[in-house]
């Protein structure tokens, strides 16, 4: 029973090790690609709980100029993936509208 438990454990946490280590690589390359801290922030924590890593690193990849969030939306529409886009679109809307109930 002991040993389950201890097992269970280090499952939960290796579990949650990608989407943290996930979240700082995706926040960094939105701030690299020209978006606020605020809104990198909140859109990464929203969008590593709701995509897949193969997804993430996809957008991570994005390069150009992306000023605004209208832009960046617009440049993750050119990577084909309608479930990112709609990840990324809604995140948008709700981080800029204060309206994302993400834990700070």
């Amino acid at each position: 029973m002991k040993n389950f438990l201890i097992v269970g454990l280090i499952g939960a946490a290796a579990a949650c090790a990608p989407s943290k280590l996930a979240y700082g690589q995706v926040k960094s390359a939105m701030i690299e690609a020209g978006l606020s801290d605020k809104n990198a922030a909140c859109m990464a924590t929203r969008m590593t709980d709701r995509l897949s890593l193969i997804q993430l690193n996809k957008l991570k990849q994005l390069k150009g100029e992306k000023q605004s969030l209208s832009d960046y939306v617009a440049a993750v529409r050119r990577v084909g993936d309608a479930e990112a886009l709609s990840v990324t679109a809604s995140s948008a809307a709700l981080c800029a509208t204060g309206l994302a109930g993400e834990k700070k």
